[in-house]
């Protein structure tokens, strides 16, 4: 580190898939062991790879989207989350200028308005000197964003990486090492039911940290990436956005319950958990045991996860079933996003029979559809998505394979407003209220845009 600033870097790269994740956990663990004070940050709404990162550095990775939030917004929240750390880490998203709408609210853009220096990940199987023209682009097209270095992965050998070398050589730009191809190191398809409790094995997570401490030049890495204190971040005031009279402000209600556990209810920004502690009672609890939520809950917030991998449990826990759906029919507040509206429907329907779940597993039963995890319907939805809710527009992301399936006799309940993706097109993403409980596949970012 330079002058006593901590370090901040992006690492990006130009494809998903370049192993931007396993250099960036790798990293965030090596300086953590060294004793470093570590805050990572993710682009963009995933919350698979923030769960990586908290394991990695034990405090929880923060979100930067610039399709979910405004630029001032971000600003608070790197400025707020950095604050006392020695290094920052934020792992960008697909490839380095892949945003919403050409290269907006991409990894680069959010350099550009963090004013953080990229480190490029480079994946160099099968090249050499064909990575030249790659990198040159990806460092001058665009001048504000700055490419403080390299590090190639899966390299081959020592003479591949001389060939590499000679590339940064030519084009003036600082290679700080190389991630060797290893077949141990190659994560699995971040498939929809990924456990998280099991956590990456202890052998694979220190090969990872030597074969990063060996190859790569982690102090030429900090300096280059240091002394770069963004300017302005904390000059304007925050707005929080709301839904509105109908239904309660997330964040202000005087007891939220929030449903969480590994997995079934895992889909949580840390931002939100933590601006509702600051202004609220909040109480956890996991619908897989079987208890009733709290008597003296005014807004009951249902995120999403797997809930359909542990559908045996939740169907089972029969006490807290019935105090959620007590609490729905007295007129109580519920946000239910994706894995929580599944949880309120009527039950998840699946091929067969498994010592985990049965063919139909019966859930709270307040929404008037059951939903299928079976093969033939599965089809995967994702993108962003914005509405208008109570006179508000929300903003989120959706991401499933399961779809809606309407129960025998009854048809689907029309949605509540139209839903449309970040190019302003119109997307079948329903959005349903009943009582106060508003319910969609969408996990909402609240937070003024």
């Amino acid at each position: 580190m330079s002058d006593g600033l901590p370090s901040r870097f992006l690492i990006a790269a130009p494809t998903s898939g370049a192993g931007k994740t396993t250099v960036a956990c790798g990293l965030m663990a090596l300086l953590r062991q060294r004793g470093l004070r570590v805050q990572p940050f993710k682009c963009g709404p995933d919350y698979i790879d923030t769960k990586y990162h908290a394991q990695a550095c034990h405090r929880p990775s923060i979100n930067l989207d610039l399709f979910l939030a405004g630029e001032a917004h971000l600003k608070q929240l790197f400025a707020r989350y950095s604050e006392g750390a020695d290094v920052c880490v934020v792992e960008g998203m697909m490839g380095m200028f892949d945003g919403y709408d050409h290269d907006k609210g991409s990894s680069g853009d959010i350099a550009r308005l963090l004013q953080l220096p990229v480190v490029l990940v480079v994946d160099a199987r099968s090249a050499a000197y064909s990575i030249a023209p790659l990198l040159s682009g990806f460092i001058h097209f665009r001048k504000e964003v700055h490419v403080a270095g390299v590090i190639f992965n899966r390299v081959g050998s020592d003479a591949h990486y001389k060939a590499l070398r000679e590339v940064c050589d030519d084009l003036g730009i600082t290679c700080f090492g190389r991630l060797p191809r290893r077949a141990a190191l190659e994560m699995g398809s971040r498939y929809l039911g990924l456990d998280f409790s099991q956590h990456v094995g202890t052998d694979e997570r220190q090969l990872l940290i030597s074969l990063l401490e060996q190859h790569v030049d982690i102090a030429l890495l900090l300096k280059k990436t240091s002394g770069h204190e963004p300017r302005n971040l904390k000059t304007f005031s925050e707005n929080v956005r709301t839904f509105g009279p109908e239904l309660h402000d997330v964040f202000t209600p005087h007891h939220i319950v929030v449903a969480a556990n590994d997995e079934s209810f895992s889909f949580i920004y840390q931002e939100h958990i933590d601006r509702m502690k600051q202004r609220t009672k909040l109480t956890f609890f996991n619908p897989e045991q079987d208890f009733p939520i709290p008597a003296d809950t005014d807004f009951l917030y249902l995120p999403g996860g797997y809930p359909e991998k542990h559908a045996a449990a939740l169907s089972m826990a029969e006490r807290t079933k019935t105090s959620i759906a007590d609490y729905i029919e007295r007129g109580g507040h519920v946000l239910a996003e994706c894995g929580g509206m599944i949880y309120l429907s009527t039950g998840i329907c699946f091929d067969e029979s498994t010592p985990e779940h049965r063919c139909f597993e019966p859930m709270v039963g307040v929404l008037p559809f059951a939903i299928s995890a079976m093969k033939a319907h599965r089809k995967l939805s994702l993108g962003y998505r914005r509405m208008q809710i109570d006179g508000r527009e929300l903003r989120g992301h959706e991401f499933h394979y399961t779809q809606l399936l309407p129960v025998e006799g009854v048809m689907l309940p029309r949605s509540a407003c139209q839903v449309y993706n970040a190019r302003g097109e119109c997307v079948p993403t329903p959005v349903f209220r009943h009582k106060n409980v508003v319910a969609s596949y969408t996990h909402l970012y609240l937070s003024e845009k």
